[in-house]
């Protein structure tokens, strides 16, 4: 077998597992009815997902050194299978905040390990090919489950559609391509001598981490809430595009992303994601599914390509020898973003209706990107020439 297809097979199996993690957004709201449940409790299960992530970014960050690379994904490709099968036989509000933590896990253990496996199956002087491969094959997948479920729902309305078979039958494809690839870990010399990662946090790693988590926050309104809202307004079988358009179109901006400093691409893609909310807000109250469709569009420009592209670059930059602990840091905020903010949003929207939970978290928006314009300049960047850049992305 050659390397072209190694690479392929792998990218093929982290599509998977990302695909698992937002295929079941469609179905929110017809889960919540099926237990009589409110908004709030969707938000809630919603946010189950952070409680695997977090754990394993923090603590098993050196699991693949100790067991391997094929084995670390296949775990968390088995843990994908797992929680989708779960959602197709007992499809409940409460069983989805199970899965959304066994996805966690398992999109952790991933995160933890797709890209280092990746180099090493292409060769360690193809850096910038294998996080392409890596970054690629991730943001199609987790805007790509919830579009395969709108689909399926547009044919044919059920709590167990097409798309859930589809995805088991994926997965387990994924597996016998896995089983084919080599273990690159027993290779490595100078293994680290515990998998604890503890996070770093300096100025720097704190400004862009609050910028991917307001990011982040939107993003999670999409997901969780959004879907809630149609689906009153009699627009449910559109909230899956939204989901894939909130996410996987920020791929298309990341080749501009690059090419700008980080902080002007992070600064550049919060000042787009304000109208992009505002969009987003008004679309939805008034159930403008065009506008609802904008707004996604601009807000996966903002989020996942130049605030996500130009925060991670920002903070390795600034991390000097402490880059994968500064990484952590970033990712521990993005992933509080993705959960505080949209419980409370979920509670507002149950309490006092969807305008004022709308209102509510567009102020807590601009007033974050306020202070963070304000505290801009306060930042010193440490730069690398030319040739580093191009190792780092």
């Amino acid at each position: 077998m050659t390397t072209k297809k190694y690479n392929k097979y792998l990218a093929f199996a982290l599509c998977v597992i990302t695909t698992s993690v937002n295929i079941q957004g469609p179905l929110y709201a017809v889960y919540a009815h099926n237990d009589g449940y409110g908004v709030l409790a969707t938000t809630i299960a919603f946010s189950f997902y952070v409680l695997g992530v977090i754990p394993v970014l923090l603590a098993f960050g050196g699991l693949s050194d100790r067991i391997g690379r094929r084995k670390t994904i296949l775990i968390a490709l088995a843990l994908s299978i797992t929680a989708t099968a779960l959602m197709l036989f007992y499809p409940y509000t409460r069983a989805l905040a199970v899965a959304r933590f066994i996805l966690g896990v398992g999109t952790a253990l991933m995160a933890a390990t797709a890209t280092a496996y990746m180099i090493e199956l292409l060769g360690s002087s193809d850096t910038m090919r294998a996080t392409a491969w890596v970054t690629a094959s991730t943001t199609i997948g987790f805007g790509l489950g919830p579009a395969l479920t709108t689909v399926s729902l547009m044919f044919y309305e059920t709590d167990q559609p097409a798309s859930f078979f589809l995805l088991l039958a994926s997965g387990i494809f994924a597996m016998f391509l896995l089983y084919q690839l080599p273990e690159t870990a027993p290779k490595r010399t100078n293994l680290p001598t515990s998998m604890l990662r503890l996070p770093y946090f300096n100025r720097e790693v704190i400004w862009y981490g609050s910028g991917i988590l307001i990011c982040w926050a939107t993003t999670g309104l999409v997901l969780s809430i959004i879907p809630s809202v149609l689906a009153s307004q009699g627009l449910a079988k559109y909230a899956g595009i939204s989901s894939m358009l909130a996410i996987s179109c920020g791929l298309i901006v990341q080749p501009i992303a690059r090419k700008l400093d980080p902080q002007v691409s992070s600064k550049l893609g919060l000042l787009i994601l304000l109208p992009a909310y505002t969009l987003l807000a008004w679309g939805t109250l008034s159930a403008n599914l065009p506008v609802i469709l904008l707004a996604a569009f601009l807000a996966s420009s903002s989020c996942y390509g130049f605030v996500y592209l130009g925060g991670m670059l920002g903070v390795v930059r600034s991390a000097g020898n402490e880059q994968a602990r500064a990484s952590a840091g970033y990712f521990l905020m993005a992933y509080i973003g993705l959960s505080v903010p949209v419980i409370f949003t979920g509670l507002i929207v149950d309490r006092y209706g969807a305008a004022t939970a709308f209102y509510s978290f567009g102020v807590f928006s601009l007033v974050g990107v306020i202070v963070l314009f304000a505290s801009q300049p306060m930042l010193k960047v440490k730069r690398h020439s030319n040739l580093e850049m191009r190792k780092i992305i």
